[in-house]
């Protein structure tokens, strides 16, 4: 198989809704976006219908290339339906290795052979799930990046099996949604820009837990002096502190070393996790 016609989305959350969607834009695919919850669907298809439509009133693309975008979407619940004539499947659900690991066992057996099989996954590298399905080397990391619909990098990451014909689809796959590629040509955990943020969050996190400064002065430095459009602190209450909590543990566990900082696993303990909770580094209001 050398093109991609069709696209299975594996879980509804915000990355795989938005996966779909920015698919959907490039008008080239037919996408279905499957999850076992048939109330996250609704509220996946309810999510992208405000982002089509606040696209089309910013002239990124007319009301009606938004309407046929979404009218691409196919949503349901069942697995075996959603990837019978995929060419590409994303998983694209929570951080947990072993409930991905469950799904990928059961893509494996749901999948058509020649497909290609992609993890969204930001830290779990492609070997950790490869092995579970019957063509290892048709598997690799598609990793998006938040949003997806804004942002336009992401890291397409080469596992040990994974074979050139693999990687040139996901290449061209990533360009043809409007969104720009770089590859890994060697696993590595956290890839490229997640290493590189971490490095500069453990540098943030050891100046306010030393004394040297405070939350809100690291974030004004860094935002002024580094022109980052947020503060660590403040990237860390938009992205979820679970996540970077996340992150930082499985770190540890693939590479040796600390884990998450002291302040970032106490947060997390008291359930502070960022904006969606309401109160992170900073407080938010709350509908």
């Amino acid at each position: 198989m050398g093109r991609i016609n069709q696209v299975a989305v594996v879980g509804a959350g915000t990355m795989g809704s938005q996966i779909a969607l920015q698919t959907a834009y490039s008008g080239r695919y037919d996408v279905n976006l499957v999850d076992s919850s048939p109330e996250q669907l609704a509220r996946a298809r309810a999510q992208n219908e405000r982002l089509a439509r606040r696209a089309a009133e910013k002239g990124r693309l007319t009301a009606e290339q938004a309407e046929a975008a979404l009218a691409r979407i196919q949503s349901g619940t069942e697995l075996a339906a959603g990837l019978a004539d995929a060419d590409l499947v994303i998983e694209a659900i929570f951080e947990d290795l072993e409930a991905k690991r469950a799904l990928w066992k059961e893509m494996g057996e749901r999948a058509r052979p020649d497909a290609v099989l992609a993890t969204n996954s930001s830290t779990i590298v492609i070997s950790r799930l490869a092995d579970l399905v019957p063509r290892p080397e048709r598997c690799c990391n598609l990793h998006f990046f938040h949003p997806v619909t804004v942002l336009e990098l992401c890291e397409v990451v080469r596992g040990p099996r994974t074979d050139d014909e693999t990687v040139r689809i996901a290449m061209e796959f990533v360009r043809s949604i409007g969104r720009v590629p770089v590859l890994i040509t060697k696993e590595i955990h956290g890839f490229v820009v997640n290493r590189i943020l971490l490095a500069a969050l453990d540098e943030a996190f050891h100046l306010l837990e030393g004394g040297y400064a405070s939350v809100e002065d690291i974030d004004v430095a860094v935002k002024k002096g580094l022109n980052w459009p947020m503060g660590p602190f403040e990237l860390l209450d938009f992205s979820g502190l679970d996540v970077f909590h996340g992150i930082w543990e499985d770190r540890a566990g693939q590479e040796g070393g600390a884990g998450a900082p002291a302040t970032l696993a106490e947060k997390v303990r008291r359930g502070e996790l960022g904006r969606k909770t309401g109160r992170g580094f900073y407080e938010y209001a709350t509908a």
